[in-house]
């Protein structure tokens, strides 16, 4: 294929992921709407997880109906039908079926999850896999500045569940655009009566790879959900004034993504920087969790430290799961790791919004968050990285 061919796919693959990352992973930034309405943050906090919720079943499934029958049909029925569930959202009232609908739409919304890592893997050679994955994991910190920039301010006009009508007309745009410009990737033939073999039989390195990038989530998730709350609550920002921050944040954000896919590409290796990575965010949770104990104005920039570093290995675990796995399997293997980074992220939110309560105890919540991203510093399989199309470039 042109090289300009498969740079538009990845972009419009990108934009897709993006636009259902303003709902699985923005809810964050209509909390303080939801808390004017009068919900507590924990009540607040499990609507952000619906859409995980949601998603977290489906999304080995959705890999394994892309391994069969492609990228393409997969993203626009699941993106176009996230729409479709989000734009009813207005129509609720009540916590409980708002919660539904956005679990109803993370099932949906999984679909470009495994779909479109896979399409990466059949369109980039080994020595691009790092740049171009990078550059499609942009679309999480994307996907969460869109929803941190617009979604404050639309929940301030018309409140909270209309706000996400924003996010359904994005998801309406992507499941055309996909429709449009995307093509699968050439597939190996291979012997049907074989079948493909398991990549997780003969080694331990995809389940380790897995946990690894679970554990980092933690961190990311963390930062990701109340970041806002904390300006709002402690600081006493104006929740559209901390939106647009968070914007920036993110946007910078997705520019480390893209750095730590080149870093991995020229340094033959993903699991090293990943556990680099690792180290970086354990030792900016204890800097956030100093911050918020002394009250301090400078955790501001830790925040946006953090939300660079937190989210710039998510990229390193994915192609490293696709490499790993290979071409057969990585529509399962990529919707397993979307599963167990999803039950990491569904635990997060809850678990740290019992930890702060009422009393505002954010720096005890973020101190017990460091602990998730320094064990993954042990549990990377650095040693065992000997991917033969890594070693030769």
């Amino acid at each position: 294929m042109a090289q300009r061919s498969r740079w538009a796919i990845l972009a419009v693959g990108t934009f897709a992921q993006a636009a259902t990352s303003s709902f699985l992973f923005g809810i964050p930034m209509l909390v303080p709407a939801l808390r004017a309405e009068g919900a507590s943050l924990v009540a607040a906090s499990l609507l952000v997880i619906a859409p995980a919720v949601g998603l977290l079943p489906t999304l080995i499934v959705w890999g394994a109906v892309a391994d069969r029958y492609g990228e393409r049909v997969v993203i626009v029925s699941g993106v176009g039908a996230a729409a479709g569930v989000l734009a009813l959202v207005p129509l609720t009232s009540g916590l409980v079926s708002t919660a539904l609908l956005l679990g109803v739409a993370g099932a949906f919304g999984a679909s470009v999850n495994a779909a479109s890592g896979r399409m990466v893997m059949g369109w980039f050679p080994v020595s691009e896999r790092g740049l171009a994955m990078g550059t499609r994991q942009t679309a999480q910190p994307l996907g969460v500045a869109l929803a941190a920039l617009l979604l404050p301010s639309l929940a301030h006009a018309s409140g909270p569940r209309a706000a996400l009508l924003f996010p359904a007309a994005l998801c309406a745009l992507a499941a055309v655009g996909v429709f449009l410009v995307v093509r699968d990737p050439p597939r190996k033939t291979r012997d049907a009566a074989s079948g493909p073999v398991s990549p997780y039989r003969s080694s331990h390195m995809l389940a380790r790879v897995h946990l690894a990038s679970a554990l980092l989530v933690v961190p990311q998730f963390a930062v990701a959900t109340f970041t806002l709350a904390y300006l709002v609550d402690v600081r006493h920002w104006d929740a559209p004034v901390a939106g647009r921050w968070i914007f920036a944040f993110q946007a910078v954000g997705a520019a480390g993504r893209v750095v730590a896919g080149l870093w991995s590409d020229r340094v033959r290796s993903r699991l090293g920087p990943m556990r680099q990575l690792a180290a970086a965010s354990a030792m900016l949770m204890v800097a956030l969790a100093i911050g918020a104990w002394l009250d301090a104005a400078w955790i501001v920039a830790v925040f946006a430290l953090a939300a660079v570093v937190t989210v710039a290995d998510n990229g390193l675990a994915y192609v490293s799961v696709a490499e790993l796995a290979g071409t057969d399997w990585a529509g399962r293997a990529l919707g397993l790791q979307n599963t167990v980074q999803n039950m990491a992220a569904i635990a997060t939110a809850p678990m740290l919004a019992l930890v702060i309560g009422g009393g505002a105890r954010y720096g005890w919540a973020f101190a017990l968050t460091a602990a998730f991203p320094a064990l993954a510093i042990a549990l990377t399989p650095v040693a065992g990285e000997r991917h033969p199309a890594l070693a030769t470039g």
